[in-house]
Parts: structure tokens; C-alpha cells; sequence
């Protein structure tokens, strides 16, 4: 039977979470209790008590509380919980987590379920979830429901959007349990690709290309976060190549846009020796939010509505520059085979002849930047005569890293 675990706290939600326990029973699944407080009294039995989740962190459950410092509490639990959840799983008893809070609850509980590997049902109904969600995310696969009211008891509003989480997870975790290997078996080799609405078709033709190389390909959406799980992912040495094609999320960083992935953007695939092939793809412009958040500061530049949610500004030569280099840094550290493609031609849909954001000499910043930084590097640097989108330059991006990927292969020695 399917199992689902679920984590808070039980001196101030316990009565919600004994609603959530009990709903879950009634729908066929059974239901481990994991709870977080420190201070109160529980307000229903658990599993897993508090004290067993302090010890897991490496703490004493009495001296958390005779320290009275909220934010140590919460962190010591939130590592204690990951431990718990981590462990459950390992013995076959979670198939499933459910949880609920505001902003302490939730920080607790999905630092429990980034422990937990992707694909494990996660369920977060959070009075948080309507504003930046990324320090609750990170790179896990968790699904956010905005609680609408705060988790302050079971009313006509709260009721309806709890059974829908309990649904949700109690459907999720039948069929996690049912299946014995729930992922796809495929054996072809991972390689990472990243994209935006703006390099989508030179992508998509490098993933075609590497489809019929017997690869199989996953794009990662270059919106900041997809950035970061890239990156992560990259660092478990999850892939045999990287094809990062996208590297808007870099001039996010640098001028301030809001879909940075961090200052630690291009550095992974590099230190973790993976063959990659990187071009400065969507380089020419930033991304901001819906037209009236633009700041004033770039109010003065070739500014665009992207979506109603996004708008774009075109970065200057001194920005380019800067990227270039940028990119170049990151890139003459890397460990393993490295090459760079320059579109000559245009860096983005925007950015192709004919574009509003087509500018020869601009893009010429970024490419000179670029080759300066590499002078006398391992790096090879190509140039093609096409823009970004070009499917003849994607496929050629994609056999590169193709090759590069032969060759980085370890000889097979004969017995």
C-alpha cells in the first residue's frame, strides 16, 4: 500500500495535519506522521516525535527550546526532517510527501523534500506560494498550492484546496508505489541543452541533430531556475555533455534582471569535466517584468514586451563586453573538452538580421571579448557565418559536442 509521509509542525498545525491524516486514510493510503515542533505541545500523536527529528539533526530537543532562538530551531528541524524523509524512503516507506505551513513550515518541510530524489511525489500547500518560491524549490521537483487564507484552521475556503492536495498526493503516491522502477529505462547518454523562447529553434535543431546521434536530450529552460538545476545536475556528473546554447540567465545577473540563475551560472559542466559546447546565445538583451516594473535606469533603451509577465531591454557595448568576458573566465577553468560557437550573424530571434535587436557591431563586443579571454586557452573557438537560430548552426553545435564526447570517452582496455 501506498504510503504518505507527512511534515509539520504539530504544536501549531496539528489539528489541520489530523484533518490531512485522516482524509488520506479514508482515500486508501497509509500515513506516516513526521512532526517539527519544538515548543508547544503536539497537538495530535506522531510517528516520528520531534525529539527523534532533533536527533537526526545532531541536536537535543531540550536545549533547542531552552535557547528560545526561532531561526536556529527551524533550521536544526529542517535539517533534522530531510534526514527522517531521506531515510523513510531508503526503507521503502514513503512513496509520497504532504505538507503545509507558512513560511516556517514551509521552509522545514521542503528542505525535507529536497532531500528526496526527483520523481518521489511532493506536495507543498503554502500561504508562500504567490510570491518567490525559489529559496522553497531550489532545483527539486516540488509542487506548490497556494493556501489562498493562512493554515489557521479548516474553513469553507481552506477546506477545498487541502482535499485537493490530499487527492493530488494520494494519487501521486498509488501510482509512485505500483510502479517498481518508475522512471523511464532509456540508455542512451544525457546531455543538457538550454533554451528560451528566443534561441528556441537553433536549439531545437541541435536537439534533433543529437536525437539521431543516440542521445537523449534535456532542455532546461533558461528562467533562472532551470539555470540552477542545470548547473546542479551537471555537478552530480549526470550528463555526458552540455550543449549551453542559452546564456541570457548571465546578463540577468549582471544588470540586474529577474532571471539570474547566480553568479556560479557556467561553471559546473566545466569543474566537473563534462564536454561542452557553450554559445553567447540571448546575450544581447535583458530580461525584466511586465513593462510597468521596467526600472527607469534602462527606460531610455529599445525595450520590448516579451509576455505580459516578461520585458526585454538590449544590453549596451559596455554590458557585452563585460559578458564576454564574463563568459570567457568561466569557461577557461573548465576541466574537461570545451569549445565556444560564435553565430556571427545574431544572437537570439530578436537579434537575426532583420530583428529589432539586430546590431553587428554590439554582437562584435561580445565576440571580441570572448576570443581576447580565450587567447591561448585549451578552448577552441568556432565561427559560423549564420544567426544563433539557423538550423545548419545548431546542428553543427550539436555534432561538435558530439565529438567532443568521443573523444573524452575512456579507452575500453580488451581482457
Amino acid at each position: 500500500m501506498a504510503i504518505v509521509v507527512l511534515v509539520g509542525t504539530l504544536d501549531t498545525k496539528g489539528l489541520e495535519y489530523g484533518w490531512l491524516r485522516e482524509r488520506l486514510e479514508n482515500r486508501g493510503v497509509d500515513v506516516l506522521v513526521v512532526d517539527t515542533g519544538v515548543i508547544g505541545t503536539p497537538l495530535i500523536p506522531a510517528d516520528v516525535p520531534r525529539a527523534e527529528v532533533a536527533r537526526a539533526a545532531g541536536v537535543d530537543l531540550d536545549e533547542l527550546r531552552s535557547d528560545g532562538d526561532r531561526g536556529a530551531a527551524v533550521t536544526a528541524m529542517a535539517r533534522g526532517a530531510a534526514e527522517v524523509v531521506r531515510r523513510l524512503h531508503a526503507e521503502g516507506r514513503l512513496h509520497g510527501v504532504l505538507a503545509l505551513g507558512g513560511s516556517g513550515g514551509t521552509s522545514i518541510a521542503t528542505r525535507a523534500m529536497r532531500a528526496l530524489p526527483l520523481g518521489v511525489p511532493k506536495v507543498m500547500v503554502s500561504s508562500m506560494a504567490s510570491g518567490d518560491v525559489a529559496p522553497y524549490v531550489g532545483s527539486a521537483d516540488i509542487t506548490l498550492m497556494y493556501s489562498v487564507v493562512d493554515i489557521a484552521g479548516v474553513n469553507r475556503v481552506s477546506a477545498p484546496i487541502l482535499a485537493n492536495a490530499v487527492d493530488a498526493v494520494a494519487g501521486m503516491a498509488r501510482g509512485f508505489a505500483a510502479a517498481a522502477a518508475p522512471e523511464v529505462r532509456d540508455d542512451r547518454p544525457l546531455v543538457a541543452a538550454s533554451m528560451a523562447g528566443v534561441t528556441t529553434p537553433g536549439v531545437d535543431a541541435a536537439r534533433a541533430r543529437l536525437t539521431e546521434l543516440g542521445y537523449e536530450v534535456l532542455v532546461f529552460h533558461a528562467s533562472g531556475a532551470g539555470g540552477r538545476t542545470l548547473e546542479s545536475l551537471a555537478e552530480q556528473r549526470l550528463f555526458a555533455g552540455v550543449l549551453d546554447l542559452t546564456l541570457c540567465e548571465l546578463a540577468d545577473d549582471l544588470c540586474g534582471g529577474i532571471l539570474t540563475a547566480g553568479p556560479d551560472r557556467l561553471l559546473a559542466a566545466g569543474r566537473a569535466g563534462i564536454p561542452q559546447v557553450v554559445s553567447p546565445g540571448a546575450l544581447d538583451m535583458v530580461k525584466f517584468g511586465p513593462l510597468d516594473t521596467v526600472p527607469e535606469r534602462v527606460l531610455d533603451r529599445d525595450v520590448r514586451v516579451h509576455n505580459p509577465s516578461i520585458s526585454v531591454v538590449r544590453t549596451t557595448a559596455e554590458e557585452c563586453a563585460e559578458l564576454g568576458a564574463r563568459v570567457a573566465v568561466k569557461l577557461r577553468s573548465a576541466t574537461g573538452p570545451t569549445a565556444v560557437c560564435l553565430p556571427l550573424r545574431g544572437l537570439s530571434t530578436l537579434g537575426a538580421p532583420g530583428g529589432p535587436y539586430h546590431d553587428p557591431v554590439l554582437d562584435e563586443v561580445v565576440f571580441d571579448a570572448v576570443r581576447d579571454g580565450l587567447r591561448g586557452s585549451p578552448v577552441d573557438v568556432v565561427e559560423f557565418d549564420t544567426h544563433l537560430n539557423d538550423p545548419s548552426f545548431g546542428r553543427a553545435a550539436a555534432e561538435l559536442l558530439h565529438r567532443l564526447i568521443q573523444e573524452n570517452r575512456p579507452i575500453q582496455k580488451s581482457s
